[in-house]
């Protein structure tokens, strides 16, 4: 007698209509569908009535094949037999339910973990339609919330003395995820209880476990009980510095925590590298680092004195000196000559002998000596800075000199003259010269009034000579130009040109990190070490530059005078004149300028950032995410914006913006600098995160 039929022999009158649909009463009094039968697992197919028309993920499949493989089949599939055109059974099985076991099943199988004939315990069910069997399979079932997982992850962990990896190869998970769930142990328990309420959602309680402060943990979210999660984990770190910080790239991690620093970690967001709670420590280790640099160089070449500073002194008021080229004696040039020869000579040879290629090696190795140098004296009286850089790379600043090192010159004989000159004047204008005065001498100084007359004469004649001579004036202005941009003052010319360079970093501290002012004082640096160090020297300098020298030296210092900041300065005709300099230079601010949140979008307004999105993207887009949150918006703005190379209406040069409109008249801005030619990246990010939400 079968079970069914034992079954149904002692089921109670109730529940014969349960039977005779397929339900089975078992001995515990359980109610089962259909009967229980054992397929080999090579006779199970799947089912065409499966509403899973896009199958497993191979993640899921992988979780399911561990799960079997450390418990074996906790739920039997749901199978319907297959039949012939007759009525009769195959011997192979169709899956209604539990595709997901069978995919599992035959992973373990091709992997000969287990037997690819191993016996299957299915649970045959016929009297429900399939399509029906399996959406109830797919549809009514609730996900574990990730607390529950948590504590249960957390009971085996305690419990049994798991790690993470255990755990994570038993449930076919990822090590990282089973962290995650265990990190929620750092949760306040009333926290906890708050997220069970439906009071906190998972995002915010993920939030909270930054830290594993409970005492803190309950103080943010007393001050901030409905806060976004980005809000939270804010106040949770407040007092953290992030590991990408410039000082903590300075030291680097590793240092810090083997100094005894605390290191934290967020597993359920990007966290760069995580927070470092101790800022002491960190301070402490950056100036202990940046001191042993700066007197290292000081002791290794020769500085009077060497100071280190976490941020670039501007209007330190100090001078400075530059290295200057070594000049290059015969005995060098001889070498010089004899290295050239080898070359020429060895050069096409694959194998030199070995005396050729010992007194090469030995030529290269006098020769790498430095083409420049500091000066003896420079070195004795001046000293460096060494300073910690924005992107938390120590940056050097040598030849800084003091001013009690300053070097005095004797006053000049001609200054002696003018005031003797003056003295004269002085004389006449108190009517102390007597008519009857002597002869006197001839070396006497002339009065002052007279010098004036007499010069004034002169620099008319000057003034027209220079007119004519198209040449000189371009060396003259050249030379007045160097003057101010690398001596600080033109006292040096008898021309009255200014070379005022307006110090930038003074309206904001992130136009130091712009490649078109990082390429500014690059070329200034290159160019310092040129220019003499005498004011009285520059002239034969410039006179002796050749011609395309001299006119990008003049280019270099006339765009050092460039003032276009438009401020409260009333000088509208001069920003006039900038946007005409601008179209005549074709400037393209792409290659230089982003629009980040540090120099833009946190600076403006929301809706200032969904004009730009709406400008850069679409409106629709701009739309759709008028809905979210400052922080949010911006987030999910800056990556299209960054892409589209986005410019505010103050950085677009008027003829250059109208001609690229002329071009592409899609929304999105033309790139400039060397890809000026392709075409402008596909713009996504925002979109598609409208999207998948």
């Amino acid at each position: 007698m079968s079970v069914s039929s034992q079954t149904a022999q002692k089921a109670p009158g109730g529940a014969q209509a349960l039977f005779d649909k397929g339900f089975i009463i078992t001995e515990t009094g359980a109610i089962r569908s259909g009967e229980e039968r054992v397929y080999a697992l090579n006779k199970l197919k799947a089912s065409p009535d499966n509403v899973r028309k896009g199958g497993h993920s191979q993640a899921v499949i992988e979780a399911r094949a561990a799960s079997i493989l450390a418990k074996g089949i906790i739920q039997p599939p749901v199978v319907k037999p297959e039949r012939r055109a007759d009525g009769s059974e195959t011997g192979y099985a169709l899956v209604t339910a539990g595709e997901g076991r069978r995919l599992a099943l035959r992973l373990l199988a091709k992997r000969k973990l287990i037997p690819r004939g191993v016996l299957v315990r299915c649970l045959v069910d016929e009297a429900n339609d399939a399509v029906e069997v399996s959406l109830d399979e797919n549809l009514a079932r609730e996900p574990l919330p990730a607390v529950d997982a948590f504590e249960a992850f957390h009971d085996l962990a305690e419990r049994k003395g798991w790690g993470a990896e255990t755990i994570a190869a038993r449930y076919g998970v990822t090590a990282a995820v089973v962290r995650q769930r265990l990190r929620l142990a750092a949760v306040a328990p009333v926290l906890i209880a708050r997220h069970r309420q439906g009071e906190l959602t998972l995002d915010q309680l993920m939030a909270f476990a930054v830290a594993e402060d409970h005492e803190r943990q309950l103080q943010v979210f007393k001050t901030y009980p409905q806060a976004h999660p980005s809000a939270i984990r804010r106040a949770m770190t407040e007092k953290t510095v992030q590991a990408d910080d410039r000082r903590v790239r300075f030291i680097g991690v590793e240092a810090y925590v083997a100094a005894g620093g605390t290191l934290i970690r967020d597993l359920f967001s990007d966290d760069r590298g995580g927070y470092l709670s101790d800022i002491s420590l960190i301070d402490a280790l950056v100036s202990a680092k940046l001191a042993d640099m700066a007197e290292h160089i000081r002791t290794a070449e020769g500085w009077k004195w060497a100071e280190w500073r976490l941020e670039y002194p501007h209007g330190h008021g100090l001078s400075r000196v530059w290295p200057k080229p070594v000049p290059v004696s015969a005995e060098r040039q001889a070498q010089r000559d004899d290295y050239n020869a080898l070359c020429e000579t060895w050069g096409g040879v694959e194998d030199s002998p070995a005396e050729i290629d010992a007194q090469m090696s030995a030529l290269e190795a006098v020769l790498e000596e430095p083409a420049e140098a500091y000066a003896p004296e420079d070195l004795a009286r001046a000293g460096v800075w060494v300073i910690l850089g924005y992107d938390g790379q120590p940056r050097v600043e040598r030849g800084l000199v003091l001013p009690e090192d300053e070097a005095h010159p004797e006053p000049d004989s001609d200054e002696n003259a003018d005031d003797a000159g003056q003295a004269g004047s002085d004389a006449v204008a108190r009517g102390d010269v007597d008519d009857d005065e002597p002869d006197g001498d001839a070396r006497a100084p002339l009065s002052a009034k007279l010098i004036a007359d007499l010069t004034a004469h002169r620099t008319a004649g000057l003034r027209l000579a220079l007119a004519n001579d198209p040449d000189l004036a371009l060396v003259a202005l050249t030379h007045v130009l160097v003057l101010g941009a690398f001596h600080g003052v033109g006292r040096a010319s008898c021309l009255t040109i200014q070379a005022a360079a307006p110090f930038l970093p003074e309206h904001g501290e992130g136009v130091k990190t712009s490649p078109a002012y990082e390429a500014m004082e690059t070329r200034f640096g290159q160019w310092a070490k040129q220019v003499p160090e005498d004011p009285a020297a520059v002239w034969p300098f410039v006179v002796g530059l050749d011609t395309d020298s001299r006119a990008s030296l003049l280019a270099f210092c006339v765009g050092r005078t460039v003032d276009a900041v438009k401020a409260f300065s009333g000088r509208g005709a001069a920003l006039d004149h900038a946007e005409i300099l601008a179209t005549a230079t074709a400037l393209d601010m792409t290659p230089f300028w982003r629009p980040t949140v540090e120099r833009y979008l946190s600076r403006v307004t929301k809706a200032h950032v969904l004009a730009a999105v709406s400008e850069a993207v679409s409106p629709d887009t701009a739309q759709r995410l008028s809905g979210l949150k400052k922080a949010d918006l911006i987030a999910a703005a800056e990556p299209d914006l960054v892409k589209a190379r986005w410019l505010p209406v103050l950085l677009r040069t008027r003829g250059l913006a109208e001609a690229q409109s002329v071009e592409e008249p899609a929304p999105v801005a033309a790139t400039g600098g060397e890809g000026a030619q392709d075409a402008p990246p596909q713009v996504v990010s925002a979109t598609d995160l409208v999207a998948a939400e």
